[in-house]
């Protein structure tokens, strides 16, 4: 009897607590909007300029080196979809250059591959 009472308000518990886990979107350590992407945090830097920047960190906010990681951005400008892979800079930082400038706060998402294989989707 007691246990037909503690299952579903464990699953209760347990179901309210997973939001709680996540970030909201928010401004990341270089200035870019940071979001949660599977195990990790990705932050999108776009200045207006052709060039991107994509910053890896952990759930705690501690840079991953990008070195074996790639992804491929889908960004929409003016209504199109700029489709561009992104590459390992240094560091943390995966870099990418699209067709045409990426404006700040730009909309779309970067699909992440790590080195294990395993994949990751950013939302923006």
């Amino acid at each position: 009897m007691i246990f037909r009472r503690l299952v579903p308000a464990l699953l209760a518990v347990t179901l309210s607590a997973t939001p709680l886990l996540a970030h909201e979107p928010g401004t990341g350590a270089n200035g870019g909007v940071r979001v949660d992407a599977g195990h990790y945090h990705a932050e999108l830097v776009a200045d207006g300029t052709p060039a991107i920047a994509l910053y890896l960190s952990d759930g705690s906010d501690k840079p991953v080196a990008a070195e074996g990681f790639k992804a491929n951005a889908i960004l929409v400008v003016e209504g199109k979809a700029q489709r561009f892979p992104l590459s390992p800079a240094g560091g943390n930082r995966l870099a990418g250059t699209a067709a045409v400038a990426i404006p700040k706060g730009v909309k779309g998402a970067v699909q992440i591959t790590a080195p294990d294989g395993s994949s990751a989707q950013a939302k923006y």
